[in-house]
């Protein structure tokens, strides 16, 4: 991969799923704002619960935006697409969250998925349900996940962005280069001008994989080998480097939830400091990352 990659834009479609709780509007935020920086379409899927929804409890697209100053106040709906992106808001049919979103998921194309997990006693809320592996499997997603609690890295008051150190755990399988390749794009996409990008391998050094590392103009490159505990030693880096986001690759042969259940990414969903983007090896996304390193 080289700098002239970084200009070619491989996210069209973003899914954010809300409940229209205070975290999932977190997620909202950030959704919004990768919708902006990539000129992609955001659905936004609502499951309801018992109670009917309303349309007005969903997220105010308009509202941030012109708190974010890109629109002028009293702008009709048309300003929205102006600004590049389009935006489409869904309540589900079926009552089951996870299978609600894994159904959309499997006739609309997606290549971001923003969602607001919580933090309960090392499990996620959101993963309690269980779903066929059939369905499951399909949906080999990219996904930001922004942990209640936390305000990320995007700001709600003005929409500006926060980056500086991004914490990239990698081992030999699965390929490790698609955590960088990844982690490079998204302080292009975000503008970030100046940072630093922690590589870690947990393990022995001398079992380090080589991996490339792609010249991103204000940010450097820091590789660590470090021996331990790999969940715990992962969480001890992020908190103690105080980094913005976290981002892995997961196992290709697992699906969107099968990646998260019982595995190194649930642990650390349960306890992070920070947003977590996860890189299913063996999905769309992970395709064109490959593609680009050949």
């Amino acid at each position: 991969m080289n700098e002239q990659h970084l200009h070619v834009p491989l996210i069209n479609n973003i899914v954010h799923c809300s409940d229209f709780s205070p975290g999932s509007h977190t997620a909202f935020i950030h959704a919004l704002k990768a919708a902006l920086v990539t000129q992609s379409k955001l659905s936004i899927l609502h499951v309801p619960d018992e109670k009917p929804t309303d349309w007005t409890e969903f997220p105010e697209v308009r509202k941030t935006l012109l708190q974010w100053k890109l629109i002028p106040k009293d702008s009709p709906r048309s300003a929205v697409p102006r600004l590049g992106i389009e935006v489409s808001k869904v309540i589900a049919q079926r009552r089951d969250p996870v299978k609600s979103v894994l159904s959309w998921l499997e006739s609309h194309p997606t290549d971001l998925l923003v969602l607001a997990t919580q933090q309960d006693k090392g499990r996620l809320l959101w993963f309690r349900r269980s779903v066929a592996r059939p369905v499951s499997r399909k949906s080999r997603l990219m996904t930001l996940m922004i942990p209640t609690g936390l305000k990320g890295f995007v700001s709600e008051k003005d929409g500006t962005v926060s980056v500086k150190h991004i914490v990239i755990p990698i081992a030999s399988d699965p390929d490790p280069q698609l955590a960088i390749q990844t982690a490079a794009r998204v302080v292009y996409r975000l503008n970030c001008p100046s940072g630093r990008f922690t590589v870690l391998h947990v393990g022995q050094a001398d079992q380090t994989p080589t991996v490339s590392l792609p010249t991103v103009p204000g940010w450097k490159w820091i590789q660590k080998s470090v021996e331990g505990h790999v969940t715990e030693t992962i969480l001890k880096t992020v908190k103690e480097e105080e980094a913005d986001l976290l981002v892995m690759a997961t196992a290709g042969r697992r699906g969107f939830l099968d990646a998260l259940r019982g595995s190194h990414t649930e642990q650390i969903l349960s306890k992070v400091t920070c947003p977590l983007l996860t890189i299913p090896a063996g999905g769309w996304m992970a395709s064109l990352l490959q593609a680009e390193s050949t």
